[in-house]
């Protein structure tokens, strides 16, 4: 069963924009064939400014084929009464590298090179209580 990914961009900041929805199978490196291990869904509460692992490469269960076509889902869903709060950011880290900050409500989703040692860590900008939730989609190794 496929898994796929589906956006759509509606702005008016933009001139004769309108909208733009495109939706994409997430499939292995190089390949049409579906992507078909995950690291499941799961949330993540933090409540200080410490740099935590989200997900760490080397302990996975099953472990990842490195430089494959991985893809990490990561939200910030807000407090534990589920409030959106703009002004509480998580940075999302890979490699020693900034990728950039969460606000309450925003997400992410990206290809990751899954590399042991490449983990993704992320650090709260406040000690306020922030949920994330999270899925990793991979090739297994």
């Amino acid at each position: 069963m496929a898994t796929t990914a589906q956006i759509t961009l509606t702005s008016d900041i933009i001139p004769n924009f309108g909208s733009y929805t495109k939706t994409m199978t997430l499939t292995k490196a190089g390949t049409t064939n579906d992507l078909t291990e995950t690291t499941g869904y799961s949330r993540r509460k933090l409540a200080s400014t410490t740099k935590v692992d989200l997900v760490t490469m080397a302990n996975e269960l099953v472990e990842p084929l490195d430089n494959t076509a991985a893809k990490i889902y990561i939200r910030n869903v807000g407090n534990t009464a589920g409030v959106l709060d703009k002004s509480v950011g998580v940075k999302v880290i890979i490699n020693s590298i900034d990728i950039g900050v969460l606000y309450g409500g925003d997400w992410l989703m990206m290809p990751v090179t899954v590399v042991d040692g490449e983990d993704i860590e992320v650090k709260p900008q406040t000690d306020d209580v922030v949920i994330l939730e999270y899925a990793m989609f991979y090739e297994e190794g």
